[in-house]
C-alpha cells in the first residue's frame, strides 16, 4: 500500500495519476470532492493532519508514503504524521520539502519550516527520501488572468533567473521513490528543471506558443508583498517576498543534473510545460 497526501494539489494529484492501476494506493483528502477520480485499485479516505486519529487510519497498513505539507503557520502537521507513521511501523517516507533548504543564506520563515521538517524526519528513525523542487513552472498559472484579459504579465525582478522544474518531473521522481524505497532512502534530490529562465524570458515564450503580443511589467517588492497579502497570512506573504527578494541575487540559477539521472531522460523546459497547459493562457 501507497498512501498519497497532498492528493488535490499540484504534485499529489499528479503522483495519485501515475499510480493509479500499479498496485494498491490510498489518497488521504480533506474534501474528497477535489480527488482525483480512483483508479483500479485506489481509494480515497478522508483525513487532516490536525486530526491524528485520522492519520492513525489512514496509515494502517502503509509501506510507502508521500508526504506533502503546505502550512508553515502549523507546524504540528508533520509532527503529527510522523508520529502516526512511525506507529504504523511504516517502511518509508518521501517528503517533497523545497531546494532553499540548502541554502544557508535563506531564512525565510517557509524555509526555516521545511529545514525543521527535514531534521524531525531524520530525528524519528523512518527511512526517508526528501524531494527539494526549485519553484514550479505552473506558479506561471497565476499569470493566466492577466495574459487572458490583458496580454500583460506582472512579476517582480525581471532579470531575476530561476532554474523551475515541471511539477511533472517532481511527481515522476516521486514515483520512483515510493516504488524503489532501497534505491532511494537516505537520499535527498535537488529537482530543477533544465535552464534557469527569467520570468521576462518566460512571457517572451508564452508569447511566441499564443501568438500574441505580451507585456511584461515589473512590479516593485512593495506591489508585490501587496499582492501576496491578498491570498495569504502575513508571515507567509512577507516569506514569499523575501524568498523572491534574494532570488534577484542569483540564488536561484544552479541547473541540476538529478532529474535526467534518475528519470533517464531529459527534465521538461518550460516551453514544453507552457505548451501543455497553454489553454490556460488562452484568451
Amino acid at each position: 500500500m501507497i498512501l498519497v497526501t497532498g492528493a488535490t494539489g499540484t504534485v499529489g494529484r499528479l503522483v495519485a495519476e501515475r499510480l493509479s492501476g500499479t498496485g494498491r494506493v490510498r489518497l488521504l483528502v480533506r474534501a474528497p470532492h477535489r480527488a482525483p477520480a480512483p483508479g483500479p485499485g485506489t481509494e480515497t479516505v478522508v483525513g487532516d493532519f490536525d486530526d491524528p486519529g485520522s492519520l492513525r487510519a489512514a496509515l494502517t497498513g502503509v509501506r510507502s508514503a508521500l508526504l506533502v505539507t503546505t502550512n508553515p503557520l502549523a507546524p504540528a502537521q508533520d509532527e503529527n504524521f510522523v508520529t502516526a507513521a512511525r506507529a504504523a511501523r511504516v517502511a518509508h517516507v518521501v517528503k517533497l520539502s523545497a531546494q532553499a533548504v540548502t541554502d544557508p543564506g535563506a531564512t525565510d520563515l517557509v524555509t526555516r519550516w521545511q529545514r525543521d521538517n527535514e531534521e524531525l524526519l531524520r530525528a524519528s528513525g523512518l527511512p526517508w527520501t526528501f524531494l527539494r523542487p526549485r519553484a514550479f513552472m505552473s506558479n506561471t498559472l497565476g499569470w493566466a488572468g492577466s495574459v487572458r484579459e490583458e496580454g500583460v504579465v506582472r512579476a517582480p525582478h525581471a532579470g531575476s533567473r530561476n532554474a523551475t522544474v515541471d511539477p511533472r518531473d517532481i511527481a515522476d521522481v516521486a514515483v520512483r521513490a515510493l516504488t524503489e524505497p532501497d534505491r532511494h532512502a537516505g537520499h535527498a534530490y535537488a529537482l530543477t528543471g533544465p535552464e534557469a529562465l527569467t520570468p521576462a524570458r518566460q512571457t517572451e515564450i508564452l508569447a511566441e506558443l499564443l501568438q500574441r503580443s505580451l507585456v511584461f511589467e515589473e512590479l516593485t517588492l512593495d506591489h508585490f508583498l501587496r499582492g501576496l497579502l491578498r491570498r495569504y497570512p502575513a508571515p507567509v506573504a512577507r516569506a514569499l517576498a523575501e524568498s523572491a527578494e534574494r532570488g534577484r541575487h542569483g540564488s536561484k540559477t544552479h541547473v541540476d543534473p538529478t532529474v535526467a539521472e534518475l528519470l533517464d531522460r531529459p527534465a521538461g523546459t518550460y516551453r514544453e510545460w507552457a505548451a501543455a497547459h497553454l489553454d490556460a493562457f488562452r484568451a
